[in-house]
C-alpha cells in the first residue's frame, strides 16, 4: 500500500514505463538543498543502513587503469522510497591532463511498486555533499567536543569537508588545511572562509597538521600501495582519524594501533582487502558507522582512545539523497521529461 502510495505520486507527473525525468548537474546543484538538508538526509540513511534497514550490496567494478577505478552502486532504502543504482568512475589524472573532473557518475532511481526507471541524474555534486557529510556526522558522534580539525586535500572533497564540518563540530576554534598543491589551499581559504567563522590555517608540512588537531580527515587519491604520509609516530592519544581515502594516506600501522577501527561498510572493506588495498591486511573492525550514529555501538568511551572510521562511501545515501532530489524536481516541474 505504501509503495502503491509513492507510484501513484510519481505516475501524475510522469508516464511511469515511458518517460524517465532527466536532471543535469546544475538542476541538481540549485534545486535548493541545503548542507543542513544532505546532513539530515544523510544521517537518516546511515542509522538505516546501521539498524540494517536496508540491502546494500558491496561495490562491484572494472578498472581499465591501474589507478583508475569505475564502481556500480546499488541500493534499496525503504523507509525513503529509494531504490537504485550510481555508476561512478575516478580519474585520479583528469585535472591536470584534461581540464576535467576527478569524478563523474550518474544515478539512477526507479519505481518500487514497478521497478520502471523514472529518473537519470548527474551525480557528481550529490557524491561531494555525501561524502563531507558522513565523516563530519561520524567526527560529532565520536569527537563532539573538539575545539581543532585537520583536512588533508584541498580539492572538491576536502573543501567541501571544511564547509561541513562547523555544522556538527561546534566548538571549533581552528581548521587546519594541508595539500601539496600551494594555489589549492588559497583557493579553499578564499571560497571557504568567508563562509564559516572559525579560522583556517595553512599547515607548513602534514605532521604539524596532524600534532595540532584532535580530528583529522584526509580525501586525496585511493591507490592499492599505502603513501603512508601520515607517520605513526605523529599519532597521540585521543586522536579521531576519519580518512575519506582507504589505507592510503596513513601510514598502515595507525588503524592497527587505534582502540577502536570503524568503517562504514564491512563488507566494502573486504571486498577492497581482496582486491589488494590494505596489503598488510584489513584492522579488525570495531563497529560499522551507522551503528554508532545509531546508538546501537558505543563510540569514544574515554578521551584517551585513538579512533579510526574510515567512510569510503554508500550507496544507501547516494539513493536516499538522490530520492529527494528527485522528489523537489517533480514538485517544481524541474527536468525534461525524455522517452524511454
Amino acid at each position: 500500500m505504501e509503495f502503491k502510495k509513492d507510484h501513484d505520486y510519481v505516475s501524475s507527473k510522469l508516464e511511469i514505463g515511458k518517460e524517465i525525468l532527466y536532471l543535469t548537474k546544475d538542476e541538481v546543484i540549485n534545486i535548493g538543498i541545503t548542507e543542513k538538508d544532505i546532513l539530515s538526509l544523510v544521517e537518516d540513511a546511515l542509522v538505516a543502513h546501521g539498524k540494517k534497514e536496508y540491502e546494500m550490496p558491496a561495490k562491484i567494478g572494472v578498472h581499465p587503469y591501474e589507478e583508475v577505478f569505475y564502481h556500480a552502486m546499488p541500493a534499496y532504502i525503504p523507509s525513503k522510497k529509494a531504490l537504485g543504482v550510481k555508476w561512478i568512475e575516478c580519474y585520479p589524472s583528469n585535472p591536470t591532463k584534461f581540464n576535467l573532473p576527478q569524478t563523474t557518475g550518474l544515478l539512477i532511481l526507479n519505481d518500487i511498486l514497478t521497478g520502471c526507471p523514472i529518473a537519470l541524474m548527474d551525480s557528481t555534486w550529490l557524491t561531494a555533499m555525501r561524502t563531507p557529510a558522513v565523516t563530519v556526522l561520524a567526527a560529532a558522534a565520536l569527537h563532539e567536543d573538539a575545539k581543532t580539525f585537520g583536512m588533508f586535500g584541498s580539492g572538491v572533497q576536502g573543501t567541501e569537508h571544511v564547509k561541513y564540518v562547523v555544522h556538527t563540530l561546534k566548538n571549533l576554534e581552528k581548521i587546519y588545511i594541508y595539500d601539496n598543491r600551494e594555489e589549492a589551499m588559497d583557493k579553499l581559504i578564499k571560497e571557504v572562509q568567508p563562509r564559516i567563522d572559525v579560522e583556517i590555517i595553512k599547515g607548513k608540512n602534514p605532521e604539524e597538521v596532524v600534532k595540532k588537531s584532535e580530528v583529522l580527515s584526509s580525501a586525496t587519491v585511493i591507490l592499492r600501495d599505502p603513501l603512508s604520509i601520515v607517520k605513526n609516530e605523529w599519532i597521540s592519544k585521543g586522536q579521531t582519524i576519519l580518512p575519506c581515502d582507504l589505507n592510503t594516506f596513513w601510514d598502515p600501522l595507525i588503524p592497527k594501533k587505534a582502540d577502536k577501527y570503524i568503517v562504514d561498510s564491512t563488507e566494502e572493506h573486504k571486498l577492497f582487502e581482496d582486491m589488494g588495498y590494505f596489503p598488510d591486511g584489513l584492522p579488525k573492525i570495531y563497529a560499522q558507522t551507522g551503528e554508532i550514529i545509531a546508538g546501537i555501538q558505543k563510540g569514544r568511551e574515554n578521551k584517551d582512545e585513538i579512533i579510526v572510521c574510515s567512510n569510503i562511501g554508500m550507496a544507501v545515501c547516494d539513493m536516499v539523497v538522490g530520492r529527494e532530489i528527485f522528489n523537489r524536481a517533480l514538485d517544481n516541474n524541474i527536468g525534461i521529461k525524455l522517452k524511454l
